[in-house]
């Protein structure tokens, strides 16, 4: 559960933030609230991020999945398209998130995709459908984020 996927990038994005000096799998992680949950994020680009979650570990008391990790999951996977598509000379900051949940689960893994509804200068939305094993939807979920300019000293944030 601790072991990170090689997280797969359009080439461009590789050679802009290389050029920077960044590591784009550590910035572009799931954090250490994801990894605590066992996000994954298996592809990610502007027009599409995936990534999946265990559901053992991630319920609550009757043992379905927490709406609460949906909602890491969804904003996880919305923040990593949203900074992807700010550049970077942004950071993404959530500012609005929705989940409706459809149906419970108790075990396996959910998937999430992110794709965009709205991506501007200054905010970006994302739908995140999230579905378990058998491709059934789980949750589906909307995130708005500002997209603001890039401060001194968020960059070692971000990668710290």
């Amino acid at each position: 559960m601790g072991e990170q996927q090689q997280v797969k990038f359009p080439q461009g994005v590789i050679d802009e933030y290389a050029a920077l000096g960044v590591d784009l799998p550590a910035l572009f992680s799931a954090g250490h609230l994801g990894t605590r949950m066992g996000v994954q994020i298996l592809e990610a680009s502007a027009e599409r991020v995936v990534g999946t979650m265990p559901v053992e570990g991630n319920t609550q008391p009757y043992g379905l999945l927490h709406g609460g990790a949906s909602a890491v999951l969804a904003e996880t996977l919305g923040s990593v398209g949203s900074m992807l598509h700010g550049g970077s000379s942004k950071i993404a900051v959530g500012v609005d998130l929705n989940c409706t949940h459809h149906r419970g689960i108790r075990s396996g893994l959910v998937t999430g995709v992110a794709t965009p509804v709205h991506r501007g200068r200054s905010t970006a939305t994302y739908e995140i459908v999230i579905t378990d094993e058998a491709d059934k939807r789980v949750c589906t979920a909307r995130l708005t984020c500002l997209l603001r300019d890039l401060r001194p000293g968020d960059g070692e944030q971000a990668a710290g």
